[in-house]
């Protein structure tokens, strides 16, 4: 059984990031989490109010918030009666990140699935503060799907990795599953001027290589340094339909993720962003 979180504001940008999970996971039996944390909106509309007041805004708060969820489900259900899903709301009065992160511990999930505002213009993407703030501080796999992008299932999905840390076993047969329902082609891209692979390098390749063995892949090896500069082109020349990159202490990703409060990290993507977790929280 796959476990899915999804928060939702019920803007369109969630709604499309729900309509690709529920095609991404449709082959899987999977039970869909659809969330809504909505503390933030009633203390930020209760400022002056009394005590008593505020608790009375807070619970009708609390009923429209799940009546928006059970209309989100029923949507879902009209337009996907998928007898391999199941689906449930929750309604958390708390900060998003929080409350994501509670029900990931709570449910073990496998994924956590989100909308982004997408490319912004040409030098830079705003992943969207709420995005921006569950990719770096719950441990989980996160999957960003930019508003408009419809282009589903997965053709190839391109895997830049440094092969330093060992990867997950339960994450990386998260993507060889969807890789295999689709017959996607996965592309592992190392980006280094070293002429050799270090023997930890080389095994973590073999275990990443051991991992997909019943799935197309392709191992490329591009010079350069400036790594946001090689995944841009990258993703420019090939048809990439997915990008993935592990999140872990000191690396690339990392570094991007943390170097600016407005999100602004370079990456041009315009797909499906899974960002995979090897951090310590």
């Amino acid at each position: 059984m796959r476990t899915i979180i999804i928060p939702t504001d019920f803007s369109e940008t969630a709604e499309n990031a729900i309509r690709y999970a529920v095609e991404l996971f449709k082959y899987e039996k999977s039970e869909f989490i659809i969330m809504n944390a909505f503390a933030d909106e009633v203390y930020k509309n209760t400022v002056e109010m009394d005590r008593d007041f505020f608790e009375e805004y807070k619970q009708k708060s609390e009923e429209a918030t799940e009546r928006a969820l059970q209309k989100v489900i029923a949507k879902i259900l009209e337009i996907s009666p998928n007898p391999k899903h199941t689906y449930y709301y929750e309604a958390s009065f708390g900060s998003l990140v929080d409350e994501v992160n509670d029900l990931a511990n709570k449910h073990n999930a496998d994924i956590i699935v989100m909308g982004t505002q997408g490319k912004s213009n040409k030098d830079d993407v705003t992943f969207g503060s709420q995005t921006l703030q569950v990719i770096k501080y719950v441990s989980c796999p996160v999957l960003a799907v930019p508003v408009g992008f419809h282009g589903y299932p997965p053709e190839n999905i391109l895997f830049p990795t440094d092969y330093m840390l060992p990867f997950k076993q339960r994450e990386l047969k998260l993507i060889n599953t969807m890789a295999k329902r689709f017959v996607t082609m996965v592309h592992f891209l190392h980006i280094s001027n070293a002429k050799e692979l270090t023997h930890r390098q080389n095994d973590n390749k073999v275990f990443a290589s051991c991992c997909f063995d019943d799935v197309k892949t392709s191992y490329i090896k591009a010079p350069g340094e400036d790594i946001t500069a090689v995944v841009n082109k990258t993703l420019k020349e090939t048809a990439i339909d997915m990008l993935v990159m592990v999140n872990h202490r000191h690396s690339y990703l990392e570094n991007i993720l943390y170097r600016s409060t407005i999100e602004k990290i370079g990456l041009e993507i315009e797909i499906p962003f899974l960002v995979l977790q090897n951090l310590p929280r």
